[in-house]
């Protein structure tokens, strides 16, 4: 499959770069991506898979776009308020790159439509804010086998895992999974809404940004993943830390007493 003059002209910055070239960058063209969420998140993350040139980007949300969206939701705009997040950011990639194609759902991520929706992606991104999809869909991805990248704002902070639990690491003990970094949800209310605690419009960006980049570099095949490490970001003190985290035997999907296997 060969490049247009077009096309080698808008990724010329890819394919001179050794680590990518034109091998990297077809597979980029090549590439099905499922992005869960096209708010706070899914924004920066949408936009540059598309910039990069992934093939197909499938888009799920279940929202509409509000005036309040538009602080940090920049995919958006104020024309497209009141209109279905999906539409107004497929709209938003037919400007930035015409040659990817973008399939848009309108609906929530639940255990009956998690298989359907991840089915013939090779990569999904989480960019929710319900503790709830967190586990569906790291649940679906783990018995569907496909790698997440997953992350999480609040207020001045965010964070960022990769989740391949159905491989193991180079000792042999399987990757962790997402109940191995949290065994279970908070208590429903425990944490504020973004809509009661609010959060820094910029913040998104960062996180949204490097979930693309994590997406971007397993596609490729470059670099060390987030696997097994939960990488922190503090917007207050300008900080990064990453915590190591292993797998539990405990946990009910690849445990040693595995309760979710199918």
């Amino acid at each position: 499959m060969d490049f247009s003059p077009e096309e080698i002209e808008r990724y010329a910055r890819h394919i001179v770069l050794a680590d990518v070239g034109g091998p990297g960058q077809q597979r980029l063209r090549s590439a099905t991506v499922l992005v869960v969420g096209a708010g706070g998140l899914g924004s920066p993350a949408i936009q540059y898979l598309a910039a990069a040139g992934v093939g197909r980007l499938r888009i799920v949300d279940h929202d509409t776009v509000s005036l309040s969206n538009l602080q940090r939701q920049v995919i958006h705009d104020t024309a497209s308020v009141g209109t279905a997040k999906v539409e107004s950011a497929r709209a938003s990639v037919a400007r930035l790159n015409p040659h990817v194609t973008v399939e848009t759902i309108v609906g929530r991520v639940t255990e009956e439509s998690a298989p359907s929706l991840i089915a013939g992606a090779g990569l999904v991104l989480d960019c929710t804010d319900s503790f709830a999809t967190r586990y569906v869909l790291s649940d679906a991805c783990f018995h569907a086998r496909l790698p997440l990248v997953t992350a999480a704002v609040g207020q001045f902070d965010g964070s960022i895992t990769t989740l391949k639990p159905y491989e193991s690491g180079p000792d042999g003990t399987p990757n962790p999974t997402w109940r191995c970094l949290f065994p279970e949800p908070p208590p429903e209310g425990l944490l504020p809404s973004c809509a009661e605690a609010g959060i820094l419009g910029a913040l998104v960006g960062v996180i949204g940004a490097m979930q693309a980049l994590e997406a971007v570099k397993e596609i490729v095949g470059i670099g060390e993943g987030l696997v097994g490490r939960l990488l922190l970001y503090d917007a207050r003190s300008a900080r990064f830390e990453t915590i190591a985290y292993r797998w539990n035997p405990e946990n009910p999907l690849n445990g040693k007493a595995s309760v979710l296997s199918r």
